[in-house]
């Protein structure tokens, strides 16, 4: 079951990320990215305000088990990483399967493992 999350996103149990053709993507089957100024493991997200619109961060569900934690927003709310980054969709990505927003500035990228 999902529940709607952050940013209108919609809150995501880690077991409802699957990989689909080589990417991470969200039960919606929208593509998951991480951003290259987040510190893997420092439990923070680097992306705020403006960032946080254009890429929404993926929200926490029930159940997280590794490789999946949560990090905690300066908002106070809860974020999904994988391997200790933080996890995010883009706006732009409007079907699943979309990856528009892979190596935007050469700071964002799709989850490949």
């Amino acid at each position: 079951m999902l529940v709607l999350g952050m940013a209108g996103t919609a809150a995501v149990n880690a077991q409802t990320l699957k990989k689909v053709d080589g990417v991470l993507v969200d039960a919606n089957g929208m593509t998951v990215y991480t951003f290259d100024k987040d510190t893997a493991g420092n439990g923070k997200s680097a992306c705020h305000g403006p960032c946080a619109t254009n890429w929404p961060p993926v929200a926490v569900g029930d159940k997280v088990t590794e490789p999946y934690s949560v990090v905690t927003r300066d908002d106070g709310s809860k974020q999904l990483a994988y391997k200790g980054k933080p996890l995010y969709l883009f706006i732009s990505d409007k079907k699943p399967g979309d990856r528009t927003g892979d190596n935007v500035k050469d700071v964002w990228h799709v989850v490949k493992d």
